[in-house]
């Protein structure tokens, strides 16, 4: 995004931001918008906002459609946006995204209809990994996700082999979701300002793996991420020999970090064949 004059939006009155809830209010215009113009919502799209807060990413999305759903934990928050917004045009849940079954966004008639959600928000950055962890679950009733993270969590979801960031939250987002990074945001466009740099990072959901299961990916990955820095002939390669599973497309002395996604859930497969896993130690 362009450097442009940062606007400020006028905060709700009285509201201290609290570390429990890791909150740091968006509070640049410009900023804004061009999240709302990235996501393009339309009428009759079931969006749902997390973690609204003040609202302000909350105002310009009903600048542009009718009606969104949020789902706001703190309740001072919640009581504050419904004094603000109708619940005609604001259906407010009061819940923690990370149990919450957004599935309760969706009416029935419109997942009969093939309808799914769009989920947007400026997430609490200590909450992000487990919360996308959490919507990958309820990846069928999902459409797109839009949402501003801390910088370094944007670029492990969309970094590709070979990179120092690629990791297991990569191989993750990557199988269940077209991932595109679209703009970063400095600290400065907060209040108060995270002491890290933010993204914004669009997540389309790849309908062909909304039946796969992703448990054995997720223990075939963290067993080879588990230590990064070995090769896999001494982490995986044994692990996997211990499950009667060959591994003839993985060279003994790469590492995780080097194994292209398709392999992983080539891996994984092999795996799942083979019956439960059991834990990883």
């Amino acid at each position: 995004m362009r450097e442009r004059a940062r606007e400020r939006a006028a905060p709700v009155d009285g509201h201290r931001a609290r570390k429990r809830f890791g909150q740091h209010f968006l509070v640049d215009t410009g900023v804004v918008r061009g999240i709302v113009d990235a996501i393009a919502p339309q009428d009759g799209q079931h969006i749902v906002e997390i973690g609204p807060g003040l609202g302000a990413l909350t105002g310009v999305l009903l600048e542009r459609v009718d009606a969104i759903q949020a789902v706001e934990l703190d309740r001072d928050l919640a009581r504050r946006l419904r004094g603000r917004y109708p619940a005609a045009r604001l259906a407010l849940h009061e819940a923690d995204a990370l149990v919450f079954d957004f599935g309760l966004a969706l009416p029935a008639d419109a997942r009969a209809a093939g309808q799914r959600l769009r989920i947007v928000g400026n997430l609490p950055y200590n909450i992000s990994s487990p919360l996308l962890l959490h919507l990958l679950e309820q990846r069928a009733i999902v459409d797109d996700l839009h949402f501003m993270l801390q910088k370094e969590v944007v670029d492990r979801i969309v970094a590709g082999p070979g990179s120092a960031d690629y990791g297991r939250l990569s191989v993750l987002m990557q199988s269940f979701c077209h991932c595109v990074r679209l703009f970063d945001v400095p600290a400065s466009a907060f209040d108060p300002p995270p002491r890290v740099e933010s993204a914004v990072v669009r997540m389309a959901l790849r309908r062909e793996r909304d039946a796969a299961d992703p448990a054995p990916l997720q223990t075939v990955l963290a067993v080879a991420f588990g230590q990064r820095r070995k090769m896999l002939r001494g982490t995986l390669l044994p692990w996997l020999a211990q499950r009667g599973v060959d591994a003839p497309e993985i060279e003994p002395t790469a590492r995780a970090e080097e194994i292209g996604i398709d392999v992983w859930w080539t891996l994984a497969d092999r795996v799942a064949a083979r019956g439960p896993a059991g834990p990883v130690v």
